[in-house]
């Protein structure tokens, strides 16, 4: 522990008694200038108000994908403008052939790389690290989301913004008006932030066309950005946002066993409240009581049946989502969805002294599961018990670089178990090609006393490290990557996702990329290499994979892999070699046929559940239809068999329908039906097992939305299982209303 402290001490020096970072710009882009407006901007679609007269007109595009930083095939013109309250992007984007875009409407978010769109990526504060999205397609469609050169995109965070698009005779217009109270900003007078604006194209190729150039083999996407100057007088915070909601469903379950009678359990309401307070631009305080933290959709299943280690599940709550880059880290020893039914809750997040920081609280009533992890497998463990929780982080951006400290804790609040989990992490990039980032974490543990619900919860104490180390190299050719990653068999990070313990691992990969200019724009031949060892040496497993990735026409993407995989069955030096084969298919045909999808494997597989090895295939088909502008049409099969010296030890299955109907920007109608079986044969297995088990799904969703926050919505859900006398019974039933608002100031 002396040398854990000692890494503590000095990265809290840096963190806390540095001076200020360097206000010099990180930006290699053009500057832009802003204008002020002198009239009113209606946000109508059309860009003849005389309020967008005076202001900055952005004509220098770069076409950086496929083109290698060339000019556009297509003329596009931003304008970018300002007042008290709104910041203004309008855009003009020509199309030769406006019939050929590609534009269906669809619910917020739903603005794949298969359709038309743009906007603007905005990093407020000027640091060059991350940056808020804010993009929408020719039918007023939004996407928004928060990009972070560390972490990467996420789109689960919304905002507050409006938009109004139109297609004509030359191409499409967007129009945009953005709140400053949705963006967080220094304290500063005048403000200096940077921008990028984008187009994105689809038609033979997925043309990408930004307002600076994006140099191949770079290490950062936001410090290309375009320094923004002109902003002064800019709001210094004080805004609020109180969204009170209302729910209520009436579930019924049967009254026996599968196969009897549906009873109701009668109707639940729910009322809650969630607040948000922003005391500046750059800090936000929210808090919520008795929040909704019910999912609308439902997750795509996972095919599970031949897994060793728990499947990773994305979050989608808003309560999380102020700030979410703050909580990606190396090792993800953050995943909000192990805070299972919170009745209250609170955070704050912002930066101040050059330091950004959140620190979330929240009370959890536990009914999930808790993944217990280990150096072959984990297991889930029902968390049949109450816990607060604990969330903080403060990162520190050093130029491109930067250091940062995190700290879990779980505290069981009846029995003394606990999670705590703290260490700095960091990122540093020696040059313009090369990206270093490494993460140090210690966990102390006391175990529940649940023996009753797994064995090693009998109150024991649990001490131990995790730690990541990895280096990356781009340029415009030549590529690889390397990590190394050491976990103690004790480590434990009940507030993360940290499945397997107990190893070291060495991972690398290689490759070498070429653009051919005919069918392929992109070709990349790579050697792979991950070998995970125990803590005693003796192998987990390796997987050594060689192959080829390549960029077509139709936006397509094509990767071909050999892989020749070498994974304990049993005791250590039990070991089984598979060779397989594997394919990744993905093209957008037309307008209609939106996207076609085929991945899987096919050769050698493992036996996880008996240690042996047999012969199988995995096979994932996709296929998204946009008949009209208004039905989206997603069809998924997934199928996974394995077989045993000739004989089917299983076969596993996920089919999937999801239509949505969508009348306006605002509302829509969409139905899921989702069916998950696995048929077995238990003469082939060395414990008991059902030789099959199967459930259907269904949903039904009416949803209207003012914005992300002032929803209504009614939904109807039915389950079935199947029952020993292999029918697909009733096992449960549920009807939902929610209605929320969010009152602004």
């Amino acid at each position: 522990m002396r040398g854990a402290h000692a890494t503590w001490v000095l990265t809290a020096a840096v963190l806390f008694s540095a001076g200020p970072a360097s206000g010099q710009s990180a930006f290699s882009g053009e500057p832009l200038r802003i204008n002020r407006t002198s009239g009113t901007i209606r946000i109508d679609g059309r860009l003849d108000d005389d309020g967008w007269r005076d202001a900055a007109r952005v004509e220098k595009w770069y076409e950086t994908n496929p083109g290698d930083n060339i000019e556009p095939s297509v003329a596009n013109l931003a304008l970018l403008a300002y007042d008290d309250k709104f910041f203004y992007a309008g855009f003009e984007f020509a199309d030769p052939d406006p019939s050929s875009i590609r534009a269906p409407l669809g619910d917020r978010d739903n603005v794949p790389g298969f359709t038309d769109y743009g906007g603007v990526i905005i990093d407020t504060r000027n640091d060059g690290h991350s940056a808020t999205m804010m993009l929408a397609n020719p039918r007023g469609i939004q996407y928004d989301a928060i990009t972070d050169d560390s972490s990467g995109e996420d789109s689960s965070p919304d905002f507050f913004w409006d938009c109004v698009a139109r297609i004509n005779e030359k191409g499409w217009t967007l129009e945009m008006r953005i709140p400053f109270s949705s963006l967080r900003y220094r304290n500063a007078n005048p403000q200096t932030w940077a921008i990028l604006l984008y187009r994105n194209r689809p038609r033979d190729f997925r043309y990408q066309i930004f307002s600076a150039r994006l140099p191949r083999g770079s290490n950062c996407f936001v410090c290309r950005a375009n320094p923004l100057l002109g902003l002064s007088g800019l709001p210094g915070g004080g805004h609020f946002v109180a969204a009170p909601y209302f729910s209520a469903s009436d579930a019924a379950v049967p009254l026996g066993g599968l196969g009897t009678a549906l009873a109701r359990e009668g109707v639940n309401p729910e009322v809650g409240l969630d607040l948000k307070w922003a005391p500046d631009a750059d800090n936000v305080v929210d808090a919520t009581v008795n929040p909704d933290f019910s999912q609308v959709e439902s997750d795509t299943a996972q095919i599970s049946a031949n897994e060793r280690f728990a499947l990773f599940y994305p979050e989608k709550r808003p309560f999380f989502l102020e700030g979410v880059d703050l909580f990606a880290t190396p090792i993800q020893a953050v995943y909000t969805r192990t805070i299972t039914a919170p009745n209250w809750g609170g955070r704050a997040t912002g930066k101040a002294g050059g330091v950004r920081y959140t620190a979330l609280v929240a009370q959890d009533d536990g009914g999930g599961t808790v993944i217990v992890p280990g150096p072959v497998n984990s297991t889930f463990v029902d968390q049949a018990f109450e816990s607060t929780v604990l969330v903080a982080r403060v990162k520190r951006d050093i130029g491109l670089s930067y250091v940062s400290m995190l700290v879990t804790d779980r505290e069981e609040r009846d029995g003394g178990g606990y999670n705590r989990v703290v260490g700095p992490d960091f990122q540093w990039r020696p040059s313009g090609n090369d990206n270093v980032k490494g993460q140090w974490i210690w966990s102390d543990t006391r175990t529940p006393q649940r023996p009753d619900l797994t064995a090693s919860w009998n109150g024991q104490r649990l001490t131990s490290h995790g730690a990541s180390i990895e280096w990356s190299h781009d340029s415009e050719h030549f590529d690889w990557f390397s990590s190394y990653k050491d976990f103690g068999d004790d480590f434990r990070a009940d507030t993360g996702f940290v499945p397997q313990v107990g190893y070291r691992q060495l991972f690398g990969y290689t490759g070498w990329t070429v653009r051919p200019d005919n069918f392929l724009s992109r070709l990349r031949t790579f050697v792979t290499l991950d070998q995970r060892d125990d803590r005693d040496g003796a192998l987990i497993s390796r997987e050594l994979e060689i192959g080829s990735g390549m960029d077509t026409k139709l936006s397509g993407f094509m990767q071909f892999r050999f892989l020749d995989d070498r994974v304990r069955l049993g005791a250590p030096g039990d070991d089984g070699r598979a060779q397989r084969f594997a394919y990744f298919v993905r093209f957008s045909p037309s307008r209609i046929v939106a996207q076609l999808s085929a991945d899987g494997r096919v050769g050698d597989e493992f036996d996880f559940a008996n240690g042996r090895l047999g012969h199988g295939a995995i096979v994932n088909l996709t296929a998204r239809l946009d008949p009209t502008k208004h039905l989206e049409v997603e069809l998924v099969q997934n199928q996974q068999l394995l077989n045993i010296s000739g004989q089917r030890l299983f076969t596993a299955l996920v089919s999937r329908v999801r239509g949505v109907y969508t009348f306006t920007p605002r509302s829509f109608m969409r139905a899921i039906v989702q069916y998950v079986s696995t048929d077995r044969d238990p003469s082939l297995y060395n414990r008991p097992v059902a030789a099959e088990s199967a459930a259907l799904t269904s949903s039904l969703l009416f949803a209207y939305k003012l914005n992300w926050q002032s929803v209504l919505f009614v939904g109807y859900g039915d389950d079935r299982e199947l029952s020993d006398l292999s029918r697909l019974e009733k096992s449960g039933r549920q009807a939902f209303v929610k209605v929320s608002y969010a009152f602004q100031r």
